[in-house]
């Protein structure tokens, strides 16, 4: 049994929709409460998934930065709520897609690969094992290896990792075992991020290391890097940066709030109510030459 669950507000498919996050004490916020590692092992560390987008599905949810609390809610675009198009042959996301809680990709820093800053968000997942999983559970994983995205001009990390519990997690052991026993994927998720966007008008992305995909000793390294970026940047005034620092047990934090005042923040947020119709055009199939 997960040691989170959720507390649901506002109504799905809308721009009121959110999810809370609550420990065993209270609520968390998914960004700097909920541990990186769920089991530190130096050879084979577990970490913990925060889970956005279940596979298949073509709503855009993600971690609300600027929310105290972070939030999981609908991403928006010109006012309305964001659904990925459906480029062929894919149909949404081609894996569970999430982030790493503790970790930062931070704008103001210059990523020695890449020579590009990061695109303010935590390092982003996609959990390749066959289960479905639901937005806003906390999934074990282990990482295989990472994708050096650059979209729109900026660092975007891509871990390829698989949740601990699925039938394959005992084979796959690095980012060549990806290929030996799922063929096809990782060139199926270079060929996703690269024209995902490319209905929307923008260009295709492109990628560090001429799109091949790096072994998982590369991908704890960018980890490691992730989690010292998102400690420094923890330690900030709120107003420096473009995120909601807010916390409730990161112990020395100056961004430490209370039960009470994290309750507040729930209490004020739109009262649950039923999803709203996704809109007949998100099944809409896109043919792009990438």
């Amino acid at each position: 049994m997960s040691a989170y669950s959720i507390v649901q507000k506002g109504a799905p498919n809308t721009l009121t929709y959110r999810e809370y996050f609550v420990g065993k004490n209270g609520y968390v916020s998914p960004i700097h409460d909920i541990p990186l590692y769920a089991h530190e092992d130096a050879n084979t560390p577990i970490f913990n998934m925060i889970m956005e987008i279940p596979r298949w599905t073509n709503a855009k949810m993600e971690i609300s930065k600027e929310e105290k609390l972070n939030p999981i809610r609908h991403d928006v675009k010109k006012g309305k709520v964001r659904f990925i198009n459906n480029c062929f042959p894919y149909h949404g996301y081609i894996w569970n897609y999430g982030a790493l809680p503790q970790t930062y990709e931070d704008p103001t820093h210059i990523d020695e690969h890449t020579q590009l800053r990061g695109d303010h968000d935590p390092l982003d997942v996609c959990e390749i094992g066959f289960r479905v999983q639901k937005c806003g559970t906390v999934v074990q994983v282990k990482v295989l290896g990472v994708v050096g995205l650059i979209d729109e001009g900026e660092t975007d990390w891509k871990l390829i990792a698989i949740d601990v519990n699925d039938p394959l997690a005992d084979d796959l052991h690095d980012i060549e075992d990806v290929e030996k026993f799922m063929p096809g994927l990782l060139k199926a998720t270079n060929d996703w991020f690269k024209i995902y966007k490319v209905p929307t008008g923008k260009e295709p992305n492109t990628f560090a290391f001429h799109g091949k995909a790096k072994h998982k000793k590369f991908a704890l390294k960018i980890i490691q890097q992730g989690n010292e970026q998102w400690r420094k940047v923890l330690q900030k005034k709120s107003e420096e940066v473009q995120l909601s620092l807010a916390n409730t047990t990161v112990t020395g934090s100056p961004t430490l709030m209370s039960q009470e005042d994290a309750k507040a923040i729930v209490d004020k947020a739109s009262p649950s109510g039923e999803a709203a119709a996704i809109p007949r055009e998100v099944e809409k199939w896109y043919f792009v030459q990438g």
